[in-house]
């Protein structure tokens, strides 16, 4: 990309972009950066305008330098009147930059300017205005305008792929954004994706699919077995006679080699290469960024699973067992469940869910498990006892923290199951003929709300075919929506159940949504008595 072609593209931004050297020196600077800050121009000293202390500057830039991917930061810079203008940017090191000195490609975000449709908008109208001035001019300024909305069409197909891969987290979204923005942005008839998917997501294990994860919207060149050939697609009022030319150009992130981007083009010009080079360097950032999402979503996962226990097998009782990540899918949550044998006649049943999400959350969540099952093997067959203990627990070792718990005991001779909540949903009894319902009583706030509480018990009698399922909330939660909502449909669902076995109800359970964004973990532990 040439210096002309960087200005032409931050030109329609609306938020400042600057590429400046690191010892500060500002190369060029997009108008957006001038109608924020009026001294933010091209020449210009950025470490002069700063309010951060110089080194602190220095130390930022050269970190930026440093990186192939943008990294978060903030900006504070006093315009002409003195008055302190605070950004949010992200930088990067300028790839294409070909300069005696290395160069950082700048994206700046005003904190406190938050309406940038409005400003948008009006960029668009004075376009407009100037763009009907024009017109008006010289048939030599007619044929100029000819060519400037040529560009200005394309730099608009560039900034719908650049949003597309931006908004895209996972390999299939990336995928997907490119397959159906890529074409208009090259002028090709079909673009395709063909990646090393080893080389994105390493640690695979042998079983796991990362096409099952990603789609079938790209080609993978780790597989034995070739690839069907992709034939390109026609632009609309286009007969393809025979095969449209390939090219092909190199993902690269770094030194790592990503695969390729194989375009077909048309009957028209290709796009000159610094075009090419733009959206290549933007898919290649965006596969990788995807690859390192999936491993990381991978780990998360696996870390979790690593920390439930499996199902036990207990003599007359069918239990079974599920765990499903929530939406954000690079962050462990804090949900447990187990079962104890306490002795012949009592087994203990556990649910919980420690208040947030990441690794301390989930050592917590270790942690209270690991204290529960010494709680129950001295007070085991009292729900209650060990509810006050747990809550004990968590202020003598982790004042502040909140978890949600349910602890129940089932008594073999007697077939009464007797409980004890700490703000859990309540756990579903489902008879034999499909009818429910929820064991509601023993209300009482969570673990760690309050000092020296003292919980209650409820209890329930069961019968032969009765099966208990306990759950954490995010089966039920849905932004916008009661939670009686979710509660009811669980309800409507156990109406069906009849038949399934315990590990077909828990994963329908699971699963009974599949459309639906889950923005928790679920877990999940069902117990059928004979």
């Amino acid at each position: 990309m040439s210096l002309g072609l960087f200005r032409a593209i931050a030109k329609l931004l609306p938020n400042p972009v600057l590429l400046c050297t690191a010892d500060g020196h500002i190369l060029a600077a997009n108008p957006a950066a001038g109608r924020f800050v009026a001294d933010l121009h091209a020449g210009a000293d950025l470490l002069a305008l700063a309010t951060e202390d110089t080194d602190s500057l220095r130390l930022r830039m050269s970190q930026w330098l440093c990186s192939g991917d943008p990294l978060p930061g903030a900006l504070t810079v006093k315009d002409s009147s003195g008055r302190s203008v605070r950004f949010r940017c992200h930088g990067a090191r300028a790839t294409w930059w070909d300069g005696p000195q290395a160069a950082v490609q700048l994206h700046m975000t005003r904190l406190d300017h938050a309406d940038q449709f409005v400003v948008l908008s009006q960029q668009v109208t004075a376009l407009n205005r100037e763009v009907a001035f024009r017109r008006a001019a010289e048939a030599e300024r007619e044929r100029l305008l000819v060519a400037e909305q040529a560009a200005r069409l394309r730099l608009q197909r560039l900034y719908r792929l650049t949003a597309a891969l931006a908004a895209a987290a996972t390999l299939a979204e990336v995928a997907q954004a490119v397959h159906d923005s890529a074409p208009e942005a090259l002028n090709a008839t079909d673009v395709i994706l063909e990646l090393h998917s080893q080389r994105l997501v390493p640690s695979l294990e042998p079983d796991d699919s990362l096409r099952a994860v990603a789609g079938t919207t790209w080609i993978d060149l780790d597989q034995r077995i070739p690839p069907t050939p992709h034939l390109p697609r026609s632009a609309p009022g286009q007969i393809l006679t025979m095969a449209a030319p390939l090219t092909r150009a190199r993902l690269e992130a770094g030194d790592l080699v990503l695969g390729n981007l194989a375009v077909h083009y048309g009957a028209g010009d290709p796009p000159e290469a610094e075009h090419v080079t733009a959206i290549v360097q933007q898919i290649a950032q965006a596969v990788r960024r995807a690859g390192l999402y999936e491993h990381e979503h991978r780990l998360a996962e696996r870390l979790q699973r690593s920390l439930l226990p499996r199902a036990a097998t207990v003599e007359g009782l069918d239990i079974a067992s599920c765990y499903a990540p929530g939406a954000n899918m690079v962050e462990v949550g804090g949900d447990w469940y187990d079962v104890h044998l306490l002795d012949a006649d009592h087994v203990g049943f556990t649910i919980g869910d420690v208040a947030g999400h990441g690794i301390a959350e989930a050592a917590l969540m270790t942690q209270i498990s690991a204290a529960l099952r010494s709680i129950v093997l001295r007070c085991g067959p009292h729900p209650a006892a060990v509810l006050d203990e747990l809550n004990d627990f968590l202020f003598a070792y982790h004042r502040g923290r909140i978890a949600t718990a349910c602890y129940l005991v089932f008594h073999r001779r007697t077939r009464a199951l007797c409980y004890a909540k700490a703000g859990h949903p309540p756990p579903l009894l489902i008879n034999a003929d499909g009818t429910s319902r929820y064991l509601d009583q023993a209300l009482a706030p969570p673990l760690g709300a309050f000092p020296g509480m003292r919980y209650r018990e409820a209890q329930v009698s069961l019968h032969e075919g009765d099966t208990l399922l306990l759950y954490t909330d995010g089966l039920i939660e849905r932004r916008d929506e009661s939670l009686d909502v979710g509660l009811a449909r669980l309800r409507d669902l156990a109406r069906h159940s009849g038949g399934w076995s315990v590990e077909d109800l828990c994963e329908r359970f699971l699963h009974h949504q599949p459309d639906a964004e889950f923005p928790d973990d679920r877990a999940l532990l069902a117990a059928r008595f004979r």
